[in-house]
């Protein structure tokens, strides 16, 4: 296979080449001096160039906007002025280099790609991206401070900030301020026309307050993402029209080591495997590669892509203003790659039109009686790639076989993260050995530690496995790893998800589904529902969930910005503001063994608008409610520690006419 490849490489080079003989280069040397190329001319306007094997050419001047260039040797950009290449497409047999891991690009360098000549497919890798067929991709910008927190409240209508670190930004930088508040559409963009120390002036006022508090012993500090880096990968901006932006794919025996870049209008809207940056296919060889440092904005199809592929590092990107799932694990198979400290800001179902969720939203919400069709509709749309578009994720996360640290979803449209596991991966692996071989739903988690969900419909979502058509329902298989994957009747194993924070989610903070399931020390606020979490080998476990060492509070001095004519009367945004009243709760017992132990409850006291509780049930749920539910070394301050609310009709989301609800029973083992 890799000799067949070879050789259409080969063929496609002299195919490309073959009009514009005088546009190969066939000496080392600068772009700029007519020996490097064949018949002593540089390279015009819509002409094709090739790079010929063993030829090194430093791109010295910017260049006019040119057919398209391939790469059999090697293109380097050269770091002593502001450079620009503008082009179709570039194909990467050999190496394409702007700055090296060991010595980062400090200019301006642009890649821009153009789509002047519409259609072109070139070796199955579409048209309008940096396409590598067994070539490398080095990029590697100056910056490595993405991102930071607030160190105060930022208050609307001010045009200065302080943050904890503006380390390496400067004047003229684009920043983006996540949402704090339930409306992920909350988030801001501005430049910096002045810095002091840690402190920023803005080119304009906020429109919203972005909270700047540990309050109540919950980070709700906003995160504040740099957008701009010296290396930039664009489309042209006609992009922003079609919604066909560039794109970059590694291909099978390709390698990408892509560091401080930013990507934007990148992604071909509804185009399968057209995505900012992807990994295609890969395998084992991705040990090694890497997408860190990036800012990754205002894209038409995802963000970073991992597909067939195993043991990347992805660290430390910002990605804002994005469409479909962001941090995208495509079939289920990839294992053993670290997503670590990536922060997602304002992830989309679509450019353009509202999403179509399948969720459990409160009855009050949206057209109840009619929520059969509309979920036939949200995952039969035409106009998202995947059925789960329509239900979009920040982290969409299809094997528990990786890693999660540090991570933060700030403002999806639907879900932060995404467990979505298949019985066995499908896509291009549907059928095949390895699939077979593979169990997503009996597979524990490697590590998911210290990661953030906030400003989302819900938090933490781990359940609605798909199927092999890509479809899903809000119920139906879970999550229970085994010691022995292969075999169902083996041990069962522990997962535990440590150090979680989840706030302003205007549904739930968790939902979890699934067997022996431990959360240590999460901390939960501000959300409708904090955790909510259900069976699925009905009882037949130690147990479904314990929470441990947890915080949970329900409403924090972040009063948000407050909206409707009921939240302005409040003096506080509301995560239902179509439903006011909804009874906001902090922990919900749900079906067969769930325990509490030494966890606290703040703020949960009824007042004039809403009842409420730290502890209560799901609403109005049908599934079958174990009597063994316990709770022991409980806290609750300010709160009140039970409610069973009454049959409201647009607080539930289950009113299938079952009434296990009424059997809910709750042990306190100690009293407490």
């Amino acid at each position: 296979m890799r000799n067949s490849w070879f050789r259409l490489s080969l063929l496609a080079s002299a195919c490309l080449s073959a009009g514009a003989l005088a546009q190969e280069a066939v000496n080392s040397g600068n772009w700029s001096n007519p020996s490097t190329w064949a018949g002593g001319a540089v390279p015009a306007e819509g002409g094709q160039v090739a790079i010929a094997s063993g030829v090194d050419v430093v791109l010295d001047t910017s260049t006019p906007a040119l057919g398209g260039v391939t790469i059999n040797g090697k293109l380097r950009f050269s770091d002593e002025a502001d450079l620009e290449l503008s082009t179709e497409w570039v194909m990467v047999h050999g190496e394409l280099e702007i700055g090296t891991e060991g010595r980062p690009h400090t200019r301006n360098a642009t890649i821009t790609l153009t789509d002047k000549v519409k259609g072109e497919e070139l070796m199955g890798m579409g048209d309008r991206g940096i396409m590598l067929s067994g070539g490398t991709l080095n990029l590697h910008g100056n910056i490595t401070n993405t991102w930071t927190k607030l160190a105060k409240t930022a208050q609307a209508g001010s045009n200065t900030i302080e943050v904890l670190n503006a380390a390496q930004w400067q004047v003229g930088d684009e920043i983006v301020l996540a949402s704090t508040d339930f409306d992920p559409r909350q988030a801001e963009t501005r430049h910096i026309t002045a810095i002091s120390g840690n402190a920023l002036t803005l080119d304009e006022p906020l429109k919203y307050m972005h909270f700047g508090e540990v309050t109540f012993g919950v980070d709700e500090r906003g995160e504040v993402g740099l957008l701009t880096r010296n290396i930039k990968v664009q489309a042209s901006e006609d992009a922003l029209e079609s919604h066909f932006g560039g794109h970059i794919m590694a291909m099978v025996t390709s390698q990408m080591f892509v560091e401080g870049v930013e990507l934007r209008r990148m992604g071909q809207h509804l185009e399968l495997a057209r995505y900012p940056i992807h990994w295609h296919l890969v395998g084992e060889a991705g040990a090694g590669q890497y997408i860190r440092n990036a800012a990754i904005h205002n894209t038409f199809n995802r963000c970073v892509t991992v597909h067939g592929t195993h043991n990347l590092r992805i660290e430390n990107n910002v990605t804002y203003n994005t469409v479909g799932h962001c941090f995208f694990m495509e079939d289920g198979i990839e294992r053993g790659n670290e997503f670590v400290r990536n922060l997602g800001i304002q992830t989309k179902c679509h450019p353009t039109l509202d999403c179509v969720p399948t969720n459990l939203a409160a009855a009050g919400e949206y057209d109840y009686e009619n929520r059969i069709n509309i979920r036939r509709m949200s995952q039969s749309s035409p106009d998202t790639l995947l059925p789960s578009d329509n239900t979009v994720s920040t982290f969409w996360i299809t094997n528990p076989d990786n890693t999660y640290i540090d991570n933060v979803a700030a403002g999806s449209d639907a879900n932060g993260f995404w467990m979505s596991l298949p019985e066995h991966p499908n896509g291009a692996f549907e059928g095949s050995e390895d699939s077979l071989a593979t169990w997503p739903r009996r597979t524990n988690f490697r590590e998911f530690r210290g990661n953030v969900a906030h400003s989302n419909f819900d938090g933490f979502m781990f359940d609605r496995n798909f199927n092999t058509d890509n479809t899903f329902g809000v119920t139906g298989n879970a999550h229970m790893p085994k010691e022995d994957p292969n075999d169902p009747d083996s041990k069962g194993l522990v997962s535990t998800f440590e150090d979680l924070t989840a706030y302003k989610n205007r549904n739930g903070g968790i939902w979890g589904r699934g067997e022996n399931h431990i959360f240590r020390n999460v901390r939960v606020a501000d959300n409708a529902m904090g955790y909510t979490h259900a069976s699925g080998s009905g009882g037949r476990d130690p147990f479904t969930s314990l929470v441990v060492d947890s915080l949970f509070v329900g409403e924090t001095a972040n009063v948000g910005n407050p909206q409707t004519p009921e939240e302005i009367a409040y003096g506080r945004s509301l995560p239902k503001p179509l439903v006011p009243d909804f009874p906001i709760r902090g922990y919900e017992y749900y079906d067969y063994r769930h325990d509490v132990v030494n966890t606290t409850f703040v703020n949960y006291e009824d007042n004039d608008l809403r009842e409420t509780g730290a502890l209560s049930y799901l609403l109005y749920t049908s599934a079958g409610v174990s009597t063994e539910n316990t709770i022991a070394g409980a806290k609750f301050i300010n709160a009140k520690p039970v409610h069973f609310p009454e049959m409201v009709f647009e607080w539930g989301n289950d009113h299938l006419g079952g009434v296990a609800w009424r059997t809910s029973v709750f042990h306190d083992l100690d009293g407490s």
